[in-house]
């Protein structure tokens, strides 16, 4: 057997070089069809004004709110070099037809130049963020720093063409983030992105709302197969319910396939786990006649199955494991993504640990499980309405009583009005109450939740599960608490 893993004497990740010249003038003028007012190098890409760097290239993007025109100035004052513009403009510009079309453009261009990096796609129903910034620390660490990924959750129409304009031409690696509210837009994305290696990390009923049931939502996530390069390589979760489904859609293009889970017949399969003496866990699993024994920073059965998958992926991504593994040890928490945060309180701290971004039915089970499994004197979830469930919501909602009870809660506050069915749950005679009675709350907004939490009062030892639905703005509660940090 053939033992990988040991996560000793490994050289440190390179540090990011300094950002080198990604496009010319006439490199993004012949990509897009457009004419350059004059000779200029950028070493990015931006769409927001706001967010510019010196020696980007701004893209005026025309938005149902707003046009991005009319922020150039605000653009250059920020440092922009050049913008990317549909109309003459007093600065340095490549001149194009239609902005968007010519992102979409840049972005082919720069796939097209990428050959013989390897791309990696990541969709799914739950934890594709982490698993796309695990799989990216593994190449980046075993690429010597040459890897390459969508940023945040750029993994709409407009981020994933971003992303892609944004990757230098001697990358080794890309890995990019794909989302999707409807049918038929992972489609369009993978079509962009053309993945050698295709990840779905797992299948679950977010924007059931907009898809009905849960074979069309994996039907819409194995869309990602249909841009998969020949020869690629489509990875699944053996685990699902739904694994004959993904599986027979990879085959039907001719994928190879690299299931992972915790079923007899994963190629990347669990042996074990067990809980680290410092929070997260140490996981041994099984690839063919090898056996890999990595530690995860991230607590959390949920995280020990994305383990799986990033193993997996970067197996299949030819890259290597030993890297994989120390990329997993090391990793923190990522905003509103299970960051965790120690906030000063009277006679210690109190964890918060922000899971803000993103909620649906499958993702709170698992932070719940994993709060339950947080020593603490106190656990108190803060929980925001779930989106995009239509009919499904008061059903969905009202489900996490159990789980609550499970993980031992002694304080809910839950916020939006889909929390109603949640709070009818709660109040049910003869349910357990959380902790006291009258342990629960339900507010309207995330102000509102603040001061519920003030109005109990934190203690040292207490521990915070903050989560939900972007919309519902528990980023503002986490930030409001995070000022004190300890």
């Amino acid at each position: 057997m053939n033992a990988v893993a040991r996560t000793l004497r490994w050289p440190a990740p390179p540090r990011p070089p300094e950002r080198q010249a990604l496009w010319s003038a006439d490199a993004i003028a012949a990509a897009t069809g457009g004419q350059a007012s004059g000779a200029f190098q950028v070493s990015g890409v931006e769409i927001d004004s706001r967010d510019v760097r010196g020696g980007d290239l701004f893209v005026a993007l025309r938005g149902e709110m707003a046009d991005g025109h009319a922020f150039i100035g605000k653009a250059f004052v920020n440092g922009a070099t050049a913008a990317l513009v549909d109309r003459p403009v007093p600065y340095p510009h490549v001149l194009v037809r239609d902005t968007f079309a010519a992102l979409q453009a840049l972005a082919a261009a720069a796939r097209a130049r990428s050959d013989p990096a390897r791309i990696v796609g990541v969709t799914g129903s739950v934890g594709k963020t982490g698993v796309k910034e695990a799989i990216f620390a593994a190449l980046q660490r075993h690429a010597a720093g040459r890897a390459h990924r969508s940023v945040r959750s750029y993994n709409n129409h407009v981020g994933v063409p971003l992303s892609l304009a944004r990757m230098p031409a001697d990358s080794r690696y890309g890995v990019f983030e794909m989302g999707m509210n409807h049918a038929g837009e992972i489609a369009g994305l993978t079509a962009q992105v053309r993945p050698h290696v295709a990840v779905i990390t797992t299948i679950a009923p977010a924007h059931i709302e907009n898809l009905g049931s849960m074979a069309a939502i994996a039907a819409a996530k194995a869309e990602i197969f249909g841009g998969l390069e020949p020869g690629g390589t489509a990875v699944i979760p053996a685990d699902s319910p739904h694994f004959a489904q993904l599986r027979d859609a990879a085959l039907a293009v001719g994928a190879q396939i690299l299931s992972f889970g915790s079923a007899e017949h994963a190629d990347m399969r669990l042996v074990d786990a067990i809980e680290a003496p410092t929070g997260g866990s140490l996981v041994t699993a099984r690839l063919g006649d090898r056996i890999l024994c990595y530690a995860v920073a991230h607590p959390g059965q949920h995280w020990v199955d994305n383990s799986l998958c990033v193993m997996a992926a970067v197996h299949a991504a030819g890259a290597d494991l030993g890297a994989a593994g120390l990329a997993l040890a090391e990793m923190g928490g990522l905003k509103g993504r299970g960051a965790r945060l120690r906030v000063a309180v009277p006679g210690g701290h109190a964890l918060f640990i922000d899971e803000s971004y993103n909620a649906n039915p499958a993702s709170m089970r698992a932070t719940l499980a994993q709060l339950g499994q947080t020593p603490a004197t106190r656990r108190i979830a803060v929980l925001g309405a779930m989106k995009e469930l239509g009919e499904f919501a008061p059903s969905f909602h009202a489900q996490l009583a159990d789980p609550l009870a499970a993980a031992g809660v002694d304080h809910a506050v839950l916020v939006g009005p889909e929390m109603a069915a949640l709070a009818a749950e709660l109040g049910t005679a003869g349910r357990r109450a959380l902790g006291k009675p009258g342990g629960f709350v339900h507010c309207a907004s995330a102000g509102e939740a603040i001061a519920a939490l003030e109005e109990w009062g934190l203690t040292a030892g207490d521990v915070v599960l903050v989560k939900g639905s972007n919309s519902v703005g528990l980023g503002r509660l986490v930030a409001h608490f995070a000022q004190h940090r300890a």
